[in-house]
């Protein structure tokens, strides 16, 4: 009989006392048998540690306690180096594995060309509760790419990172994740996707929950440190582009997060991004308007919060059908 690809799953744990449990728990109930469980708890404030160490007792895993907050890109890496698997699964402790998604992505993992280095799957959003919201792809907001997706992440996020299954070499050769990040995300699809072929799996396979305390609530918040990442990122394209399609890209991509950078406050970051996309080429009148604006420090801020507590209130009372 064939031997299992030995599966790394890294539940990654900050303040998440709630869920955790439900997490691991989603690990141990796989119906795939080879699996790796790493959880690192990233200094937790709350009692996220003793409901680790309380399933720890009766289990069989690597417990990693670290007595300052890293963050996750660091958090990540620790439990890298000191696992073995074939794949690796990047799980966060609030979200839940369907039983059998190992098995499946393994199964399609083990099928797909030796060049592709990253699958991924849908997944079913939820709320704190676990009551469903929608799912990722539904109504075609999001179409998911499939083989050569270099140029589509750049303009375009497309998938969700909570599903995604990744080579061990692809990590390998890039050292893993980018510390100097405050998130993973955007950047490992990047550099990863310059080589390696992405695949897509059409199945909600993660329950991926939705709270309003999550790190992708807080972009553009004022003085996140995830948009000076989204820059570094953007630097990294630049010099990473081979084509003049794959520039067009960057320059979408930099015009989006110009506009976001004004409208939130964030006058730096707008002004780092302005400053790329001159790199490339002359400023086209909406973004020499936009530059006005950033330099005038207008607070627009307070008109897109209202606009994002507006949706937030729409999607919490609109129906199932309606994502």
């Amino acid at each position: 009989m064939k031997k299992l690809p030995l599966v790394s799953v890294f539940c990654l744990c900050y303040n998440h006392e709630k869920y955790v449990s439900q997490a691991i728990q989603s690990v141990l109930n796989q119906t795939y048998s080879n699996i790796e469980l790493i959880v690192v708890d990233d200094a937790s404030t709350d009692g996220s540690k003793g409901e680790i160490e309380q399933i720890l007792k009766n289990q069989q895993f690597t417990f990693l306690y670290l007595p300052e907050n890293v963050g996750n890109t660091k958090a990540f890496n620790r439990a890298f180096v000191r696992s073995n698997g074939k794949y690796i699964i990047d799980l966060a402790a609030d979200d839940v594995l369907v039983q059998d998604r190992i098995e499946k992505q393994v199964a399609f993992f083990e099928e797909s060309s030796n060049s592709t280095g990253v699958i991924y799957s849908d997944v079913a959003y939820i709320d704190g509760n676990g009551q469903p919201l929608s799912h990722h792809f539904s109504n075609k907001k999001h179409i998911p790419y499939t083989g050569n997706v270099y140029e589509k992440l750049i303009s375009t996020y497309f998938i969700p990172p909570p599903s995604m299954m990744m080579k061990r070499e692809v990590l390998e050769q890039l050292n893993g994740y980018d510390e100097n990040l405050a998130y993973e995300d955007f950047d490992f699809w990047i550099r990863s996707s310059r080589d390696w072929l992405y695949a897509y799996q059409p199945e909600k396979l993660t329950l991926v929950r939705r709270l309003e305390d999550s790190l992708s609530s807080k972009a553009y918040s004022k003085h996140d440190k995830q948009l000076y990442s989204t820059y570094v990122v953007c630097k990294k394209i630049k010099s990473l582009n081979k084509t003049e399609s794959e520039n067009r890209a960057l320059r979408k991509r930099l015009e989006y997060e110009i506009r976001h950078s004004v409208f939130s406050g964030n006058y730096q970051e707008a002004k780092l991004f302005v400053a790329l996309y001159r790199e490339m080429k002359a400023l086209p009148i909406t973004l020499r308007l936009l530059e006005l604006l950033n330099r005038l420090k207008i607070d627009f801020s307070f008109l897109r919060n209202l606009y994002q507590k507006l949706v937030r209130l729409v999607k919490k009372n609109a129906p199932y059908w309606f994502y």
